[in-house]
């Protein structure tokens, strides 16, 4: 462990000192402006009024193709886990105590359409990484503009919106444990007015594990006309079919008897292998967009989206089947103007909301059959955000901003089977008013200063409300909270040396905890206050400018570090007192780096750095998880056949240095079964061609 914390510490102090050199006195490359897209439109990062941050398709695949964990977390301040080939969680600014698998707590869009159903689950596993132009976060709560959201806002943009030339691509990658993967890219601009992509992949794996096969397949279609000189349409369309086996967690013992063992047989409960547990996931998600520029200064967009999903779970207790169907629209007025050339300003007025019916039945799962009916409920949601936005920038220095919402959501369920006095009801969330006001201001051309205050809002989502153990839950309430912050970016003139930190303070009300019952379903309560400060840091560095004369032609390194100081108030289970404890799956510290070498021959090497501390996997914090250093490398060589075909071949290894760690507990788990053992050192290759 300590020989790899040092190989770690060399390479980051080789760049740091790189990174020291006298920009003065070297090639005056002047690099692009980093940009995102926040708040209606595309801006400058060095200007903006939040903590943010940007992912390029460029950074996705210089990464593992398979997956977009590396590449996520590499954003200080958002943790993504893989428990299994295809299984992710994600948490923003916040545990991941509330998520069994999935999304808690983070809005995601693709463009203008919410992936985020209107039960709040987010099924970000179904998106093939190919498909994405680009990853825009913004990170803490944003209710006032994008609904209902404690930790952040992610705003997803598939190919095809922006396509600037012809090109296609052909990946195939193949690798350990069965990996064998196809992704088939085309974009096209067929004049000034159209143009589209069309995405499609495949992927299969054995895992690691017993009992973790994966099989994915995604078609994703994305189209933009612009069909007058003031008008705009797009349509997306995303089709994807995923199966992949679940074998559960293990006890601390089980993992050091054999880390690729599925969960075992106990007691009453057969093992995950008999009961053949797993999730398939068969969904179609869809929109269309229209943009209308109706003055110079007044702009309307509307955009009508909607989901079908069928799941089917086969669990160690159950054999579960859903049917989510789900509507929703989104739209806002847009004005903007100036005064004396001075002062900019700019308003948005909305609505945005969604509908959305859920039919859960579950059975006896009789080693992979549905046996006996348990229970069937039927679940519609809805959720209405009423926004308006006000922004004003005097003398290109100054931004001040607020936004307000007003938040909705209610539940109406139907207990068809087993009947009870209870059967029907609607659970009410209220309305809830959610504010934020945010500044900005350069102190100079290069450095800003931000600071703001918000409000959080995220009430239960179907899957905690009526959980795996079949039970409909009327007293869960929604977590609340009001975050400050404040932040500074600051970049050289030459944008070589681009650095950005920011600290929070967020007190939340009714944290939503996740507990196991004996039979290994998952329940929820309210935790009461949970007192959340953090810390986040990212540095980007252009160690060594484009220079066809020296032989690392061009070296890139990146940094993100966050510190987590997250504790409980008030809490209490029973007789148990969990209160001032670390909140559960929360690490302290958590340290990325990534480096990128360019040699001549158009070879180039990537080297990844993940650092994870030790985190609490019980809410007594009497289970640690162990810390760990997962490195990864991608070496690739680009071979220009022609000026049509270009062929890259590339090789990589995860976990470099055979690390044993989790990546992803099973959090406060019945019985001890705690631990997802990850891969150790396993090896990938393969071959992308350009056309």
């Amino acid at each position: 462990m300590y020989k790899s914390l040092s190989l770690i510490l060399s390479i980051f102090s080789f760049s740091i000192l790189y990174s020291q050199i006298d920009t003065s006195k070297v090639v005056s490359s002047e690099f692009e402006a980093v940009e995102i897209i926040a708040y209606f439109s595309k801006q400058p990062l060095l200007g903006l009024t939040s903590s943010a941050n940007t992912i390029s398709s460029e950074l996705i695949e210089k990464q593992q193709s398979t997956t977009l964990l590396p590449a996520i977390n590499t954003v200080p301040g958002i943790r993504m886990e893989e428990r299994s080939p295809g299984s992710y969680r994600l948490a923003m600014r916040g545990s991941l105590i509330r998520s069994p698998f999935g999304i808690r707590n983070t809005k995601i869009y693709m463009d203008e359409f919410p992936l985020t159903d209107a039960g709040g689950n987010t099924y970000l596993n179904l998106i093939d990484p190919a498909s994405i132009s680009s990853i825009h976060v913004l990170k803490g709560p944003d209710g006032s503009l994008y609904g209902a959201n404690s930790g952040g806002v992610i705003r997803i943009q598939p190919k095809g919106f922006n396509v600037n030339e012809n090109k296609g691509s052909l990946l195939l990658n193949a690798g350990s444990f069965g990996l064998f993967q196809e992704q088939l890219s085309v974009q096209r601009k067929v004049n000034d007015k159209y143009s589209f992509s069309v995405d499609q992949s495949f992927m299969r794996s054995d895992g690691y594990r017993e009992n973790s096969a994966l099989n994915k397949m995604t078609f994703q279609t994305a189209h933009k006309w612009k069909y007058s000189k003031k008008n705009e349409l797009k349509v997306l369309a995303l089709f994807s079919d995923l199966h992949y086996e679940t074998p559960g967690g293990l006890t601390e013992a089980q993992m050091l008897e054999d880390p690729t063992m599925a969960r075992q047989a106990a007691g009453p409960n057969p093992s995950a292998v008999k009961q053949k547990a797993g999730i398939y996931n068969s969904t179609f998600f869809g929109g269309i967009a229209h943009e209308s520029r109706i003055t110079n200064k007044l702009s309307h967009t509307i955009s009508i989206f909607g989901s079908y999903t069928d799941f089917e779970n086969p669990f160690i207790t159950n054999y579960e089947f859903r049917t989510e169907k789900n509507l929703g629209i989104r739209t806002y007025l847009s004005y903007q103007d100036k005064f004396k050339d001075n002062i900019e300003w700019q308003m948005q007025l909305g609505f945005e909301g969604q509908k959305g019916w859920s039919d859960i039945d579950n059975f006896d799962n009789n080693q992979g059959t549905p046996g006996a009916a348990q229970a069937k409920d039927e679940l519609d949601n809805s959720q209405a955000s009423y926004f308006y936005r006000a922004n004003m920038k005097f003398y290109q220095k100054w931004t001040i901003e607020a936004s307000i919402g007003i938040n909705q959501a209610k539940i109406e369920y139907n207990s068809l089977f087993p009947e009870t006095t209870n059967s029907s009801g609607e659970i009410d969330f209220g309305d809830i008013l959610m504010p934020r006001v945010a500044t900005s201001y350069l102190l100079s051309k290069q450095l800003a200063v931000r600071g703001s205050i918000s409000k959080g809002y995220s009430p239960p989502t179907i899957a905690e409300v009526r959980s795996s153990n079949n039970i409909i839950n009327t007293d869960l309430r929604p977590e609340t909270g009001i975050n400050y912050e404040v932040g500074l970016r600051y970049e050289t003139p030459n944008r070589r040396f681009i650095a950005d930190v920011s600290a929070y303070k967020y007190n939340m009300s009714n944290g939503i905890v996740r507990q196991i019952d004996e039979n290994g379903a998952d329940f929820y309560v309210n935790a009461g206050e949970i007192d959340q400060k953090g810390i986040e840091a990212s540095v980007w560095v252009y160690v060594l400018p484009p220079d066809t004369d020296r032989f690392i032609r061009k070296l890139n390194f990146q940094t993100a570090a966050t510190y987590n100081n997250y504790r409980f108030g008030d809490y209490r289970v029973d007789e148990n007192d969990y209160s001032n404890n670390n909140v559960t799956a929360v690490p302290d510290y958590v340290w990325t780096n990534t480096l990128t070498f360019t040699f001549p021959k158009k070879i180039e090497l990537n080297i990844s750095h993940n650092y994870t501390s030790t985190m609490p996997l019980n809410d007594a914090n009497t289970v640690f998880s162990d810390e760990f250093h997962l490195v990864q490398l991608k070496g690739t060589w680009n071979w220009k056949v022609s000026s049509a075909l270009e062929i890259q071949f590339f090789a990589g290894i995860d976990n470099l240095l055979n690390e044993s760690y989790s990546l992803g507990n099973d959090i406060n788990a019945f019985g001890g079964r705690y631990f997802n053992p990850a891969a150790g050192r396993n090896y990938y290759g393969g071959v992308k061609l350009w056309f």
